[in-house]
């Protein structure tokens, strides 16, 4: 991430609500780790993307009971039929105008009542009686209101002072909360407090941001959280990007681990391809040997949302849109769009709802890379025994790839079939040839 980009984001989310967590202290009882995602990953929309634009109609104060129903509906209407449930609330649901940072009197975050006028459990209801899932934002530490606060933890004869280490010591990747000591028992029970009441307003997923590897105990707290509160909760370490040398860590503890920077350009759009779409390329090698069903790994929202003048736009063509899709389908990601759903275009349904491009992303499969540099070939094996196969064009120029099955462990006569246009293509023979991919551009096939 580039310093300006870095600052940028740190000044909208510095303040941000700051979720603590801890290891488990407080039960004799084994932890169960974490909750079972691990059939395929989620698909839904995030947040954030509108509000980290400077475009005139959105940003920070875009987050509103209003349009979050508008999105639901959208949804529901548009993409739930093509597998997409979760409505991903980012930064800023408890802050208000001011992006100050609203808890109750035990410390536990509650939502800005001039956002969201009747509360997050009135507006879960909303979103689940549309068959879709809702989740919410927190952030590794304690934040320093809350510390200062000294609020009562529920359930014991603690309080948010005394759950930190001492001397106080800052924490996560903006370096802004304070970081708990995870040897003082209150630690987990504050977690548990805040884990029950999102439980009690049926939340379906919790992001964690500003992850890095001081904070696997955090991650590890939360996890405990989730399996003590009784609801399911898709739990994900979030940051831009988390370390990789958390990898191992928080394996045992996330569903989902953001493996690279913001897909975010911070400006009128949602993003552009060099900001900072082209990275998913670069960064994704670095994480396969860790990666795996139930901790997918995480390459950030999808700018595929609208590019028809109304509206924030995506930032990138329809041909950088597929090789979006192709690429997160292909790495099993999460597939969760960045935009305004309000405005979702033709081409972006087309290509948000393809089901054999879906299918390569639900059947679970982490990928392998075949080849790498400006022309990159990828696959992996789907379960019912048929190779993906993807090639991308990173430069600049039109440019035809050339597959050996021999690189892809195969030989022999092959059918192909191109899963993007949902046509055959027919059999060939030792390698098939991808024709004039332009730039930016991709194919995905299968090769039976």
């Amino acid at each position: 991430m580039s310093t300006a980009r870095f600052l940028r984001r740190a000044l909208v989310q510095a303040t941000a609500f700051t979720v603590v967590l801890t290891t488990t202290l407080m039960s004799s009882a084994p932890a169960q780790a974490k909750s079972d995602f691990s059939v395929k990953p989620f698909m839904g929309w995030s947040s954030w993307s509108v509000q980290s634009s400077s475009h005139p109609d959105y940003g920070t104060k875009w987050l509103t009971e209003g349009h979050i129903k508008a999105t639901t509906d959208a949804m529901a209407s548009k993409l739930k039929r093509a597998g997409y449930t979760n409505i991903n609330l980012d930064a800023g649901w408890n802050a208000n105008w001011a992006w100050e940072f609203r808890t109750d009197a035990n410390g536990i975050p509650e939502a800005d009542p001039e956002r969201f006028p009747n509360g997050i459990a009135s507006l879960a209801k909303y979103v689940h009686g549309k068959g879709l899932k809702i989740g919410l934002y927190g952030g590794a530490g304690l934040q320093k209101p809350i510390y200062e606060k000294a609020a009562p933890i529920v359930g014991t004869n603690c309080t948010t002072k005394d759950i930190v280490v001492l001397p106080l010591t800052p924490t996560n990747m903006w370096g802004g909360d304070w970081k708990i000591d995870f040897a003082k028992p209150c630690a987990q029970a504050y977690i548990d407090s805040i884990a029950d009441k999102f439980a009690s307003w049926g939340v379906d997923f919790v992001k964690i941001d500003g992850v890095t590897t001081d904070n696997i105990p955090d991650i590890k707290a939360w996890s405990n959280a989730i399996d003590q509160s009784g609801r399911k909760m898709w739990l994900t370490a979030s940051a831009w990007p988390v370390p990789r040398e958390a990898g191992e860590g928080l394996q045992p503890w996330a569903n989902s681990v953001r493996v690279d920077t913001d897909i975010e350009c911070y400006c009128n759009t949602v993003a552009t391809w060099t900001s900072s779409v082209d990275n998913r390329w670069e960064d994704l090698p670095n994480w396969l040997d860790v990666v795996k069903p139930n901790y997918w790994p995480d390459l950030d929202s999808m700018p595929i949302s609208n590019n028809t003048g109304v509206g924030i736009q995506d930032g990138i063509n329809d041909i950088e849109r597929q090789s979006v899709m192709t690429f997160w389908s292909m790495a099993s990601s999460p597939l969760y769009v960045g935009g305004d759903l309000a405005n979702l275009d033709r081409k972006a349904v087309s290509i948000l709802t393809n089901p054999e491009v879906i299918a390569v992303d639900q059947a679970g499969v982490i990928p392998t890379q075949v080849s790498g540099g400006t022309l990159q070939v990828w696959k992996k094996r789907l379960p019912n025994g048929k190779l993906a196969v993807a090639v991308y064009n990173l430069g600049t120029e039109t440019a035809s790839i050339t597959v050996p099955w021999s690189q892809l462990g195969i030989r022999g006569n092959r059918e192909v079939r191109d899963l993007a246009n949902r046509r055959n293509l027919g059999e060939f023979k030792n390698s098939w040839t991808a024709t004039n991919v332009p730039a930016h551009g991709s194919r995905v096939i299968t090769v039976s």
